[in-house]
């Protein structure tokens, strides 16, 4: 009878066990890969929130670089001279880009001026463009995850749930410390699945928003500068 009954009382005990992990190994598989796939993608998101936010510090840090310098009167062949052989990004970039074309443009017996500034417009264009995509890309990834987590988490409660019912249904027994464990599990997917949304969701709007910032910045330094080479090109014409 001792023996019975401590036999009983460890089974009670790792049937009311409501730990993670415990969650995790009492699930179906079909659960099981649920709970992984969205502890993965929970991982992904991170990894892309925290290289966003370092991108972005650090590309500020250069635009009020550049700006310092472009602004404090330096000459703009010195500042080509100096940049044209670096790795450039945003408003380097865009400088080096539009003042390669000029020289281009320059060139030769008989400079090139016509259509000069519709030129370096284009090239300053473009340069914007691929800056765009480089700060913008992966946040793809954070919106796809913030939309359709939950609903994934869901699809794991939902199966969750049937089995937890059909091991009911075959037991012939309603108790709660029957039913809790497989309810509990099933919940457990939903949980993750909001566990990867919502802080995808957060970061996505705000990156998106740091981005369309730095993008405003580069967009409001071409327009400067091209109004800058416009005023040169008007004099040697």
């Amino acid at each position: 009878m001792i023996s019975e009954a401590l036999a009983q009382t460890t089974v009670a005990a790792a049937e009311s066990d409501f730990s993670f992990l415990s969650l995790f190994f009492q699930a179906h598989i079909v659960v099981k890969l649920v709970m992984i796939g969205l502890l993965a993608a929970s991982v992904w998101c991170w990894a892309i929130i925290f290289d966003k936010w370092f991108l972005y510090a650090r590309t500020k840090r250069q635009m009020n670089r550049f700006e310092t310098v472009f602004w404090s009167g330096q000459s703009l062949e010195e500042l080509y001279r100096t940049l044209s052989n670096r790795a450039n990004h945003s408003m380097a970039a865009l400088f080096v880009a539009a003042m390669r074309e000029w020289k281009r443009s320059h060139e030769g017996a008989k400079p090139a001026l016509h259509s000069l500034q519709q030129r370096i417009d284009r090239v300053m264009d473009v340069t914007i463009s691929r800056e765009q995509e480089r700060l913008e890309r992966r946040l793809l990834v954070l919106a796809t995850v913030g939309a359709a987590a939950p609903f994934i988490g869901l699809f794991g409660t939902v199966w969750g749930i049937m089995t937890a019912f059909q091991a009911i249904a075959a037991s012939k027994n309603t108790n709660l410390a029957v039913v809790a464990p497989g309810i509990a599990e099933a919940l457990f997917a939903t949980a993750l699945g909001l566990l990867a949304a919502i802080p995808a969701v957060i970061a996505y709007n705000k990156l998106s928003a740091d981005a369309n910032k730095l993008s405003g910045r580069m967009e409001g330094f071409a327009d400067e500068f091209s109004a800058i080479l416009s005023r040169q090109i008007d004099e040697r014409l």
